[in-house]
């Protein structure tokens, strides 16, 4: 199977002439807003009217954005040596701060707006777009001047922007010095991590040595990326008016802050159940000091299968269909029309991740895929993202922002009923492994990501008052490990170069992008115990919550399934779910070695 993906429905190159047609009409949606904006809010007459055709443009100027940008961005993601793709991506940032004062003058008219709940009530249009026009008067209270905004957005093409592309060509490019099997070689920073599901442990062990000694060589660099890009955030959310960069991230997530709180505190009460899990996993592996960083994803038993790209469509495929044909259908139709990237290779970027294109009403999906079983709950994860993509494509581009913490809910919901599917038909020692892989999982999203959550607030409180070391930032990385992960590690074997590692950090207009992983998870796991509950009746009201992520705030969406994600109750209840996997791991692993 091609184990590359096909970006032609975006575009066939750089060159085409439908990309240079699309920038073209690109900028006559610049003007034609501008125009707009420029006549038309002197004053609040034919509010109604004027809002609509707002929503018109801005939905046409959307989608051609999106669509070019998509296609430098997927260019770039597997190839950040592209010039082309690079001078695109600033291209493209350089066009949309063209409206930057025309959006900041609309939006500030709207919170201007004396009577906005009757306006929509007055057009159906309107009506559909109700909580994109009610977010905007939110955060009209946080805009600057005209002049201001403008200045800030332009100046971030050359700060933040530039910092983060920076750090991504730096980790993207970085070769590893490694030895395998007395062969010196030089391999690509993905390929070295995909080390650590190796069944051998020396190689496991070597893998993480040389991964730590390569980061060596851009340390640095990276520290004065992030250093350069949380300096910038701190200042302009100061400016703004935000309590802070997380109180700004919980507004831009629809989000209230006591459903934070609620959730960390059943995280932290579950963490002792985790490092039992990471305690047994250390003992099966014959260590007595807890488990080593680098043998958090070593497998263990002696039921871990490998799988071929087919075999890994095939089983994701069969497993998908046991909740519905939709999805099943949606995921065998990425594998055939190759919307998935899944080849390691020099110059492409790590990790995964999955683009849904509502210009195109298509998804594509980046991920470097070894055979493990992890790498095929990792591929059933994407496709849930571009599932979450499938279910919005009836919605406007403007209804089809969904905020991080939902972000996470289809793709965990996905992963969970192939996770589910497999163990019913699995032998003891595969149910094992399986289970193993599922709670590995669950530690990275619950623990490592506290871990990064703490890292990244302490961060901040430091960033106010100065820059950090290098040293200071594997120091700090190092305690936030030892806090979230407790005995559960080996203290003398943790990761001090995680912030180099995650591109999250480094992106001025997601901060705090780590807990919406837990959210998801744990919001995920609640939804599929509604589906054991409900059976196939769930299903419609499943699809219904997904088409309503972009329309919606997060307290809105989840009582649609009937879900208080502000009640600690329910985040100790899904939590409650993979203690009794980890009981459940622990039992067949003394059964097993008995």
């Amino acid at each position: 199977m091609e184990l590359r993906w096909d970006l032609d429905q975006l575009f066939t190159s750089f060159e085409s002439k439908e990309f240079q047609n699309s920038l073209n009409k690109l900028d006559e949606y610049i003007d034609k807003i501008n125009q707009w904006v420029a006549t038309n809010l002197h004053d609040q007459e034919d509010a109604v009217q004027k809002l609509e055709e707002y929503i018109t443009l801005n939905n046409d100027f959307t989608s051609c954005f999106l669509r070019l940008n998509a296609f430098a961005r997927l260019t770039m993601s597997t190839d950040v040596t592209n010039d082309r793709a690079l001078q695109t991506l600033e291209l493209l940032d350089n066009k949309r701060n063209e409206i930057t004062e025309s959006v900041v003058r609309l939006e500030r008219w709207v919170g201007e707006l004396n009577n906005l709940e009757k306006l929509i009530s007055a057009s159906a249009l309107l009506t559909e777009h109700s909580f994109y026009l009610r977010n905007i008067a939110r955060q009209s209270k946080y805009l600057l001047s005209n002049e201001l905004e403008v200045l800030i957005a332009q100046m971030s093409n050359t700060g933040s922007k530039a910092w983060a592309k920076l750090q991504n060509k730096l980790v993207s490019t970085l070769s590893v010095d490694i030895t395998l099997d007395g062969e010196e070689k030089q391999l690509p920073l993905p390929v070295v991590r995909n080390l650590a599901y190796h069944a051998r442990p020396e190689v496991r062990k070597n893998a993480y040595q040389a991964e730590l000694k390569a980061y060596e060589k851009i340390e640095e660099g990276s520290a004065a990326a992030l250093n350069g890009i949380k300096g910038e955030v701190i200042t302009v959310a100061n400016m703004k008016g935000y309590e802070s960069p997380l109180h700004e991230t919980l507004l831009q997530s629809k989000m209230e802050k006591e459903t934070l709180v609620v959730m960390f505190e059943a995280i932290r009460e579950s963490l002792p159940t985790f490092r039992q899990y990471f305690r047994k996993k250390a003992e099966l592996l014959g260590y007595r000091n807890g488990l080593p960083f680098y043998e958090m994803f070593a497998p263990v038993g002696t039921g871990e299968k490998e799988f071929t790209y087919q075999e890994a469509r095939e089983f994701i495929v069969k497993n998908f269909r046991t909740f519905t044909d939709r999805l099943a259908d949606f995921a065998d139709n990425a594998f055939a029309k190759r919307w998935i990237d899944a080849e390691p290779r020099q110059g492409k970027r790590g990790g995964a991740f999955c683009s849904n294109i509502h210009p195109i009403k298509e998804s594509r999906i980046l991920m470097n895929f070894n055979g493990t079983f992890n790498n095929v709950t990792t591929l059933a994860h994407e496709l849930g993202h571009g599932y979450h993509g499938l279910c919005l494509i009836t919605e406007s581009v403007a209804n089809s922002r969904y905020p991080m913490p939902l972000a996470e809910t289809a793709s965990i919901f996905a992963e969970t009923i192939v996770v589910n599917a497999a163990l019913e038909t699995a032998t003891q020692e595969e149910a094992f492994s399986i289970l193993e892989s599922s709670v590995s999982t669950a530690g990275q999203v619950i623990v490592d990501i506290y871990s990064r959550f703490l890292f990244e607030d302490e961060l901040f409180n430091r960033r106010k008052d100065y820059s950090l070391s290098v040293k200071e930032l594997k120091d700090l990385m190092v305690s936030a490990q030892k806090e979230a992960y407790g005995e559960g590690l080996d203290p003398e074997y943790l990761h001090p170069y995680m912030w180099v590692n995650k591109s999250h950090y480094y992106s001025a207009d997601r901060n705090y992008y780590n807990f919406p992983y837990a959210f998801g998870l744990l919001f995920a796991l609640g939804l599929y115990s509604e589906y054991l509950k409900q059976g196939d009746a769930f299903v419609e009201n499943y699809d219904d919550l997904l088409r309503a992520t972009g329309s919606m705030s997060i307290i809105e969406a989840t009582k649609m399934v009937g879900i208080d994600v502000n009640s600690i109750d329910f985040w100790r209840s899904s939590l409650g779910l993979i203690v009794k996997d980890i009981e459940k791991f622990i039992e067949l692993a003394d059964a097993l070695n008995k």
